[in-house]
C-alpha cells in the first residue's frame, strides 16, 4: 500500500516532453510510469556507488 505522497513540478517543456512520451508509447498511467523511472534510477545509482571501502552494508529500500 503507497501511503507516502511526494510532489513533483515541471517546467512546460518538461511536461511537453512527458506528453509526448506517454503519448508516442501508449502510457496509460503516468503516476506508475514515473515512480518505476524514478525508483530505476535510484536503484541504478545504489549499485553504482555500491560498493565503497566505508560503507558496511548496501542500501536496501525494502526493508526498515
Amino acid at each position: 500500500m503507497r501511503r507516502n505522497a511526494h510532489t513533483l513540478r515541471l517546467n512546460n517543456r518538461e511536461s511537453q516532453a512527458i506528453e509526448a512520451y506517454c503519448k508516442k508509447y501508449k502510457v496509460e498511467n503516468k503516476s506508475k510510469f514515473m515512480r518505476e523511472a524514478i525508483i530505476s534510477e535510484v536503484l541504478k545509482r545504489f549499485d553504482r556507488d555500491y560498493p565503497t571501502l566505508f560503507e558496511v552494508e548496501k542500501p536496501n529500500l525494502f526493508s526498515s
